[in-house]
């Protein structure tokens, strides 16, 4: 998507998230400037409908970036030499086209609610476009309360290359995980496979639950990551490929060790 084409969708969705919400149009005609305004406004908007034009642009717009940016596949993923069903994948997971990525969400099941907030779950909310945020509101409202630590719900991956988005809430361990925390975390990544399974899910990438700001060490988490994927794989007798997406450097390492890569 070339620069002129980007601006244009961004002002007019610019003016319009604006004007639903009677805010000033901010003057920005630089394309960053515009994307900052827009990110900052879908991330602090309330799960209200958009008209079909708008959602049209936006959707134009988000797909070209996402397709500007490169789209990956399991085939690029680095197999375990301990178990073929298991990959490792560095890279932004908005980017993996995998039947379900795995949101590290809050109990509130809504997004990250900060302006261009560097987590995963604001990752996931913008680059999806507020269809989501939409969707998980109409799933909260119906359930009544707020989504238990290490449950997960399903929903489309609208903009994305992948076709679901599977959200679960990990535990806050905050460095010094309890034993309750380690088996919340366990049920994060056997929820997110039962929720695949029982869609007819082949593949599915799990981002490092709870070890961002919730503060589960990182080393712990993987390991408890593999072991509980390897068991659940092994009790339900499934040729399901399962893709550790990582980030960071320190992450990457840990993960290849435990998978012989």
């Amino acid at each position: 998507m070339d620069n002129a084409r980007k601006r244009e969708l961004l002002k007019g969705l610019v003016a319009g998230l604006c004007a639903e919400r009677g805010f000033e149009l901010p003057r920005a005609e630089d394309v960053d400037e515009l994307w900052t305004a827009f990110r900052a406004l879908v991330n602090t908007r309330p799960p209200i409908s958009a008209s079909d034009e708008w959602l049209a642009m936006q959707d134009e717009l988000l797909q070209g970036m996402i397709a500007e940016a490169g789209v990956s596949s399991v085939d690029d993923a680095a197999p375990s030499t301990y178990d073929p069903r298991l990959h490792l994948w560095r890279g932004d997971i908005t980017t993996l086209a995998v039947d379900a990525i795995v949101n590290a969400a809050n109990s509130q099941m809504l997004g990250c609610w900060v302006p261009s907030h560097h987590c995963i779950d604001n990752a996931i909310h913008t680059f999806t476009g507020v269809q989501l945020r939409i969707e998980c509101a109409r799933i909260m409202e119906a359930q009544g309360y707020e989504e238990p630590t290490g449950m997960a719900k399903i929903t489309p991956a609208y903009n994305l290359p992948s076709k679901h988005v599977i959200h679960t809430v990990g535990p806050i361990a905050n460095g010094e995980p309890t034993d309750l925390h380690h088996k919340q975390l366990a049920s994060c990544y056997r929820s997110c496979l039962d929720l695949a399974a029982e869609n007819g899910l082949a593949s599915i990438a799990f981002c490092c639950i709870s070890t961002g700001v919730f503060g589960f060490p990182q080393k712990k988490a993987a390991e408890l990551a593999v072991n509980t994927v390897r068991k659940w794989l092994n009790e339900n007798d499934l040729d399901m490929t399962v893709v550790f997406n990582v980030f960071v450097g320190e992450d990457e390492h840990i993960y290849r060790e435990l998978l012989g890569i």
